[in-house]
């Protein structure tokens, strides 16, 4: 896993091997980034990354720009990886939250330009995170929330949903509070 653009540009992630993840592969990362950056400038974006895990997407939001990053994720492990990962890459603003995600978004204030979330897999809470997220007001006016999900999940019928990229048989799908 690597960094593949911005001022952090090639530098390695090396997790430890026993923590609990599927990091999202730097194809899909890839394909993410473009569709990012056609939309936001990074510089002054507030973002938050939900089941986290190695902090993979948090670190490439930091490599361009974005200084305001909250990352939350449930495993103790993967949470002390990401703080130390971003103190190490310079992140002056950045909250690493030890926490279940939907519990943290359920009493979370304030708002974010974009809200990043890879539930496992096997946890079938995408259209929970996407009904409480728009429901609470979590996102900002031009705000955007990317929902990472296997192939075999469909949520074009929720609310605010814009489009869905798939990347081999993992999708992103995203959602506007205006759509």
């Amino acid at each position: 896993m690597r960094i593949i653009s911005g001022r952090l540009k090639g530098r390695n992630i090396r997790p430890p091997r026993n923590l609990p993840v599927r990091p999202t592969t730097d194809m899909a990362k890839e394909g993410l980034f473009n569709i990012l950056n056609n939309r936001f400038d990074f510089d002054g974006l507030r973002t938050l990354d939900l089941f986290c895990g190695t902090g993979n997407i948090s670190l490439e939001l930091l490599s361009r720009g974005v200084e305001d990053i909250t990352c939350v994720d449930a495993n103790p492990g993967c949470a002390q990886f990401v703080k130390q990962s971003l103190e190490e890459y310079g992140c002056e603003r950045s909250n690493v939250v030890r926490a279940d995600a939907l519990q943290f978004l359920g009493r979370a204030t304030g708002k974010w330009d974009i809200i990043f979330a890879d539930p496992p897999f096997d946890n079938d809470v995408h259209a929970e995170l996407v009904e409480l997220i728009l429901h609470r007001g979590l996102l900002e006016e031009d705000g955007l929330l990317i929902i990472e999900h296997p192939s075999n999940i469909d949520l074009s019928t929720l609310k605010g949903y814009e489009q869905t990229r798939r990347y081999g048989r993992l999708h992103f799908s995203f959602f506007s509070s205006e759509a």
